[in-house]
């Protein structure tokens, strides 16, 4: 843990790993504002980090939001990781915990239900995709909804062994494609062009293409549909296929892999005719 010094803070690794106190080891009136708290400072990050985006942020830039100096927000946080991490964790607030002892719930209809309202999160947050492979994610709101997951998630049978892979294998499918999304829709803006323009280009050039023919009946019109923004192609086909693979190894085991097999064994070969 940390001993409270600038040194030892800009080492860590996560906001949340260290204990802080709730006064800082400042002279008085070097900064503080009245009426103004860690709270109060997140709640601002969100809003600015949803209307501006990740690129954009900075502490200076948050200060002239509040109406405050620079130096007044670091009196409540010690640097831009830090309150990235902690508005982070209060917009994952807003997923709503799944009940495991729910036993009128299939489990596989709360884990879709998780991973769609994780989903809905990372859109109406674009920034939050950026962050999630930068920091621990280890805050305790993003704590109580993974753990919560992870509980419906042994509903299945898995072994308990097998469930933090399973639990990863499911997030990360949400992830990469909210992060696919949030970039197609970055890329287009600062192509100062709409979604729906990209789609429209692609449809006109790569949609065309022969090796579209093949979809339905090869039509100009269903080779066009081939080519569709991320957030319209398959997320539910392809949710389903991770929910399959986590009920396939519920139920049947994972079964021994590759290099756990025993060497098969090659029975003798008659000799090529060149030996005999």
């Amino acid at each position: 843990m940390s001993d409270g010094s600038r040194t030892s803070r800009m080492r860590r690794t996560s906001v949340w790993l260290e204990e802080r106190t709730g006064t800082r080891r400042r002279a008085a009136g070097s900064g503080q504002t009245e009426g103004l708290d860690r709270e109060k400072i997140t709640a601002a990050a969100v809003r600015l980090l949803d209307t501006e985006g990740l690129a954009k942020f900075s502490m200076r830039r948050l200060a002239a939001h509040l109406g405050v100096t620079a130096m007044s927000v670091y009196w409540y946080v010690d640097r831009k990781d830090d309150l990235l991490e902690l508005a982070l964790d209060a917009v994952e607030g807003e997923l709503e915990v799944p009940d495991a002892d729910a036993e009128d719930v299939d489990w596989r209809d709360q884990l879709r239900q998780s991973a769609y309202a994780l989903r809905g999160l990372l859109r109406r947050h674009p920034w939050a995709s950026g962050t999630l492979g930068s920091f621990l994610n280890v805050g305790p709101s993003a704590m109580s909804f993974q753990l919560g997951v992870r509980r419906v998630l042994l509903r299945s049978g898995l072994p308990e062994q097998q469930a933090d892979g399973a639990l990863a294998a499911l997030f990360s499918f949400v992830y990469g494609h909210a992060a696919v999304e949030a970039s197609w829709h970055r890329r287009c803006s600062e192509a100062g062009v709409s979604s729906q323009d990209c789609v429209d280009a692609l449809r006109s050039t790569v949609g065309v293409r022969p090796e579209y023919a093949e979809c339905g009946d090869g039509g100009e019109g269903v080779r066009a549909e081939a080519v569709r923004p991320v957030e319209q192609r398959d997320f539910g086909v392809a949710l389903d296929c991770v929910v399959a693979g986590i009920e396939a190894m519920a139920r049947y085991g994972r079964g021994a892999a590759p290099w756990d097999r025993a060497a098969p064994v090659i029975p003798p070969q008659p000799p090529a005719p060149e030996d005999r």
